[in-house]
């Protein structure tokens, strides 16, 4: 017969400990791979005749930002500086990711590239795409 172990010898059980251990390290690791990945935050909205972009950017100037449409490819990338420390300060906690980024997305369609309005606005960059006209569905008449 095995013996019961109860909560407190659980506590003590070194396999126990390795498994919290190796959960919290996968949590680490995924949520810094997701937060890199997915700066800017970015809104995609769109009808039949444009997409609408909306990225989250506080903190970047708008004039290191590059913009770049390839048929239905759209590319934001820039870079966010490091905030000023102290001499001898200690960074207890860094949520906000500082450095080059670079986004990549795929729109629902072509857009017209000489044609896209971007506006930089509160830490806000919104743009407007019109969709290129030979991707924009046409009428076919049946003749009969």
């Amino acid at each position: 017969m095995w013996p019961v172990m109860n909560s407190w010898d659980r506590r003590l059980d070194p396999f126990s400990e390795i498994s919290r251990l190796h959960r919290e390290m996968n949590r680490l690791f995924d949520s810094h791979e997701r937060r890199a990945a997915d700066f800017p935050a970015l809104n995609v909205y769109g009808n039949a005749e444009e997409v609408r972009v909306v990225a989250e950017l506080p903190g970047i100037d708008p004039n290191q930002l590059n913009i770049s449409v390839t048929g239905n490819t759209l590319t934001v990338e820039g870079e966010r500086a490091a905030a000023e420390r102290q001499e001898q300060e200690v960074v207890y906690r860094q949520e906000r990711p500082t450095g080059r980024f670079v986004r990549t997305i795929r729109l629902p369609y072509e857009v017209e590239a000489d044609q896209t309005k971007a506006r930089y606005e509160n830490g806000v960059l919104q743009m407007t795409l019109p969709r290129s006209e030979a991707t924009k569905p046409r009428r076919i008449t049946i003749q009969s």
